[in-house]
């Protein structure tokens, strides 16, 4: 571990949200630190669940001030899997998948790539809806950012 990053482990939980797929959607996220929590959120107007998946945990990311050893819970698949498997294969492949074709939400898994590159991250996956307290908190930011976004327009 590098010397800059002890004792700073910061834990965080994401999630992202929508109605319809494609459709308005939000995002939320859960940082603690020692005993300092802090909830993040926000929405789009028309997006999809995997876009807002991803943009929780580049949020969470971004939000740290400075490097840290995270471990980052969601309950993604698509999320951890992609981080931990398929992201350094679509870059050796310049952006493309195995069958030659331009990677989904490249735009947000390159932002995920940059923001991830600071900290040491541990990517963890917890199952959704199923009572784990900071994930079902994740989940109610990503409805309220959702609901944010249905209310302005």
């Amino acid at each position: 571990m590098s010397a800059g990053l002890e004792g700073s482990k910061v834990l965080i939980y994401t999630d992202g949200a929508c109605r319809g797929n494609p459709g308005p959607g939000g995002w939320g996220a859960v940082l603690m630190f020692g005993e300092h929590e802090r909830e993040i959120w926000g929405g789009e107007a028309a997006t999809t669940n995997n876009r807002m998946e991803l943009t929780a945990a580049i949020e969470a990311l971004e939000a740290l001030k400075r490097p840290c050893q995270v471990e980052l819970h969601t309950d993604s698949k698509y999320v951890q899997s992609g981080i931990t498997e398929w992201l350094s294969l679509w870059k050796a492949r310049g952006w493309r998948t195995m069958s030659k074709g331009a990677v989904k939400n490249d735009d947000l898994w390159r932002r995920l790539d940059q923001a991830r590159l600071r900290h040491q991250v541990d990517w963890r996956w917890v199952k959704g809806h199923a009572g784990h307290e900071f994930n079902e908190r994740a989940d109610g930011l990503a409805r309220r950012g959702l609901e944010e976004v249905e209310a302005r327009r």
